[in-house]
């Protein structure tokens, strides 16, 4: 059984729905703290490098991979290991973006519940007048309050799953039709603003004025993690997308769009902020607090600070939301095809695990004693559950199943059948094919080499 009756109707559709599973707190939460706490420009390069020489041909294989078998991504995986006679433990591959993007959705709509806890927050104009102390305390206050998070991260969920239960077309995209042509508005709107009435010039220079000397192998890892975080690759959202996908879609002119879009927004929502960090004398390099601790302080002091605040955030929730509806969609169309459930019964079991793991997250904030440790987990030190989580899936899982997708389209995948699916046989696919061969594998293996001290 396959799940080709679900399917988006039309190429345009399928690059909006993609792009909004890419386009999420990913770019406008953690890329601008990231690449503050990493150097500036030099790491925007070494992000822009992972994008297109390793994204881009991961994104290219996931889609192929999701489109030929046309079921979940475990399932698609080893459908085309049947068909090329190889082993199916390579199915490995899929199941682990699968778990990956569940244990991801777990912290991810806890964080996203803190953008829908702020629009009320921004729109009243709770920031103006406020010290750096006093909305610090704020963040602070909240992002500690176990009910409040649990509240906030529960609607999430339950949002998250309506959408779902009701299908691809008739609930993904009716809601991302709209959803992500808002966001792009929003976001050009206040990158015009933050140009006009922050400090552009010393922006400009962080952003785009490398300083190698910053950079460390530990840089390096993050920036390729992010790369696979940003475009939802090993997360089975691109495989499960990629089934739904019509068969005369070209999956190389689609994935690029996707990258490039996604890749724009991240640029965009820094061209956003750091012009009003720097403007306000903040701290670039705040960390996970950079857009709910620093850019509250400059929405404090600005003129219509709580009209740009208020848009701001809402297009954070846009964002967020399109890329939870993305991840669990994965979980539910297994459950579907496999088990036997219902849409509304799949999005029911999914969302009840999901809100328990999502737990862990939200207890590390509120800082219970029992979520706390202190070790070294591959090269980061973790302090809590969430660290852990977060380190284990964005460091490790979706770097690690972004190799195996390599290694098994490269490597074990006859070439024909790519060839086939991909509808390429010039130098665009050549290229392609030294890509996902040689220099992904080569790149995720050498990095983690020197993550755990061999190299």
């Amino acid at each position: 059984m396959t799940i080709a009756s679900q399917q988006w109707s039309s190429r345009f559709m399928f690059i909006i729905a993609a792009t909004g599973a890419a386009v999420g707190l990913g770019n406008i939460w953690k890329f601008p703290y990231i690449m503050g706490q990493h150097g500036g420009g030099a790491f925007m390069l070494v992000y822009l490098a992972c994008i297109f020489a390793i994204g881009i041909p991961v994104l290219i294989a996931e889609v192929m991979i999701g489109r030929r078998g046309r079921q979940s991504p475990g399932l698609s995986v080893k459908a085309l290991a049947v068909e090329a006679n190889v082993n199916p433990i390579w199915q490995i591959a899929g199941w682990m973006g699968l778990v990956g993007g569940f244990l991801i959705l777990s912290f991810y709509s806890v964080i996203a519940g803190w953008a829908f806890a702020y629009v009320p927050k921004a729109v009243t104009g709770s920031f103006s007048g406020l010290s750096a102390q006093q909305i610090g305390q704020i963040f602070g206050d909240f992002s500690s309050d176990f009910n409040g998070l649990l509240l906030w991260s529960t609607v999430v969920i339950v949002l998250t799953c309506l959408v779902v239960a009701k299908g691809v077309k008739n609930g993904l995209e009716r809601v991302i039709r709209w959803m992500m042509p808002a966001l792009y508005l929003l976001l050009v709107a206040l990158a015009a603003y933050a140009a006009v009435n922050g400090d552009f010039a010393k922006a400009a220079s962080f952003m785009f004025a490398p300083d190698f000397s910053k950079l460390t192998m530990g840089s390096v890892l993050v920036a390729l993690g992010h790369a696979f975080f940003t475009l939802s690759l090993a997360s089975g959202v691109m495989m499960t997308y990629g089934a739904y996908l019509p068969a005369k879609v070209s999956i190389f002119r689609t994935s690029i769009w996707i990258a490039l879009a996604d890749t724009s927004v991240a640029l965009l929502a820094a061209m956003v902020i750091y012009p009003l960090v720097f403007a306000y004398q903040l701290d670039a390099g705040q960390g996970p607090g950079l857009i709910f601790v620093t850019l509250p302080i400059a929405f404090g002091q600005m003129p219509a600070g709580a009209l740009v605040g208020s848009l701001f955030f809402i297009m954070l929730v846009f964002a967020a939301f399109t890329s939870t509806i993305a991840m669990i969609e994965s979980v539910v169309a297994w459950l579907v095809q496999s088990k036997g459930f219902s849409r509304a019964g799949a999005c029911l079991l999914s969302g009840s695990v999901l809100w328990l793991l999502s737990l862990l997250t939200v207890c590390s904030f509120a800082g219970f004693e029992a979520t706390k440790v202190s070790f070294n987990f591959v090269g980061k030190q973790v302090s809590n559950w969430f660290d852990i989580i977060d380190h284990l899936t964005s460091g490790l899982l979706l770097p690690l199943g972004g190799l195996a997708v390599a290694i098994f389209v490269g490597w074990q995948l006859p070439k024909n059948i790519s060839q086939d699916e991909l509808a390429s046989r010039g130098w665009a696919f050549a290229l392609w094919y030294v890509a996902i061969r040689w220099l992904t594998p080569v790149a995720v293996t050498l990095v983690f080499l020197n993550l755990t001290g061999v190299m």
